[in-house]
């Protein structure tokens, strides 16, 4: 099948070349001449972990290509994919992107007479697919819809296994306006044999925000509990949830064998969620919950307990230094978490500017997310990529992004390299014990 996409971030580059690795034809839409470039010479422009392989086979092979031509692409073919960006703006999401490629695809709709689904994969609040898309489309096109087909198929791909998990889904979704809509997109994923959920547009667009709302909730919970525990003193958080998590309804039984689900690893306090989903798409939850007259309580306290946790961080860094004033403070990664370079609403960068507030003098490392934190044109941060010179003369180190190279640093490093090794592990993922052992003052997340 003949397939376009709009949009070549994580979602559309990501669902464009694994759509083409099985098996469909897929023209990949970008207004940018150097990422359309990028993707034609066969590279990534963003870092995902076995992306920029399927690139190298669908590209040379003829099975994608990118363009900045909308109009051509939505001509050749029989779907196209909305995988534009919905940023925040006031009062919600903003859809300017998503009205754009309306458009741009109802204008090349109107002298196309065979039948057309256009798709909606970006994330949207529920009644934009039937109202605000539908609308447009049928204002550009001069067609009814029935004479194009419409569905809504949200994404569940997490950044740093995002090529796993479009290959190997845990379900489909597929919201379709009439039947003709939905066995079009039954035939886009005809290759994957995984439960698939047939919808209407509304329902599919809730289910999105619903799973990212009920993960973030889960976080900020641990993160929650991790407060209380740290104001109590001679409780551990992870002690609690490892305790909490045995209870059957959690953990299921298999004769003996004790199965751990993966949503129970949203059940650890940290430094709090990021990314360029769940802040996003909760704030959106929320200001759609409101103007609908409904009252978020829970999505509310999610949010407003995830921005107070870099704050909390910074706090009692402070409190075991004393003052922060020109000591010099670095912080182990910058992207929100491992295995990507995306630092949008990155936990380490509330922690950076916490740490700014207090007059610290800042080093920052990461291995792939370097580049983009510089753009952020942050004064007095001292950015490098070899983390012992990030280390040297530190008189605090934060492990914020458990990248496995911070992770496994040896204990004694932090005592010899540091003017005072003071290690805040903001992830609960170094060992404890080999720090004190070498010397080092450790400070937990959730444990005083």
């Amino acid at each position: 099948m003949k397939i376009a996409i709009i949009g070549t971030g994580y979602v559309g580059l990501v669902t464009g070349a694994c759509l083409a690795y099985k098996g469909h034809q897929v023209t990949c839409v970008d207004k940018r001449e150097g990422i359309v470039a990028t993707i034609n010479n066969m590279e990534s422009p963003i870092y995902e972990p076995g992306l920029e392989g399927i690139l190298q086979q669908v590209v040379s092979s003829g099975s994608l290509k990118a363009t900045g031509d909308t109009k051509a692409a939505v001509e050749e073919a029989a779907v196209t994919i909305i995988a534009v960006g919905t940023p925040l703006g006031e009062g919600g999401i903003d859809l300017g992107q998503v009205k754009q490629a309306a458009q741009e695809i109802g204008a090349a709709l109107k002298g196309k007479e065979e039948y057309h689904v256009v798709c909606v994969k970006s994330t949207v609040v529920p009644t934009t697919t039937d109202t605000v898309v539908k609308g447009i489309l049928e204002q550009f096109s001069g067609k009814q819809s029935g004479e194009f087909g419409l569905a809504m198929n949200p994404e569940f791909l997490r950044e740093g296994n995002a090529v796993a998990d479009f290959m190997l889904p845990d379900r489909i979704v597929i919201g379709a306006d009439d039947a003709s809509s939905l066995e079009v997109m039954k035939r886009v994923y005809a290759g994957f044999e995984v439960p698939m959920v047939a919808t209407n547009l509304r329902t599919a667009e809730m289910i999105k925000y619903t799973a990212n709302a009920l993960l973030a909730t889960l976080i900020s919970y641990a993160n929650e509990i991790a407060g209380f525990c740290e104001a109590t003193g001679d409780v551990d958080v992870q002690d609690v949830f490892a305790a909490v998590v045995l209870d059957r309804r959690l953990t299921p039984r298999i004769g003996e064998e004790i199965i751990c689900p993966e949503v129970l690893s949203y059940l650890q306090a940290g430094c709090g969620y990021g990314g360029s989903c769940f802040p996003k798409d909760l704030q959106a939850l929320e200001a759609y919950a409101r103007e609908k007259g409904c009252n978020p309580r829970l999505v509310s306290a999610t949010i407003a307990t995830n921005a107070e946790q870099a704050e909390r961080i910074v706090q009692r860094l402070e409190g075991a230094l004393g003052s922060l004033e020109g000591k010099k403070t670095t912080v182990l990664g910058l992207a929100f978490k491992p295995g990507t370079d995306d630092i949008r609403d990155s936990p380490a960068l509330k922690i950076i500017r916490g740490l700014l507030a207090k007059g610290a003098k800042v080093s920052a490392t990461d291995p792939f997310a370097l580049e983009r934190a510089k753009a952020l044109g942050l004064q007095g941060v001292t950015y490098t990529e070899d983390y012992e010179a990030a280390l040297r003369g530190a008189e605090a180190v934060l492990l914020v992004t458990p990248w496995r190279q911070y992770v496994e640093i040896p204990a004694e490093k932090y005592v010899l390299l540091m003017a005072h090794p003071l290690v805040v592990d903001c992830r609960r993922a170094l060992d404890r014990g080999r720090l004190e052992g070498a010397g080092a003052i450790y400070i937990g997340v959730g444990l005083t």
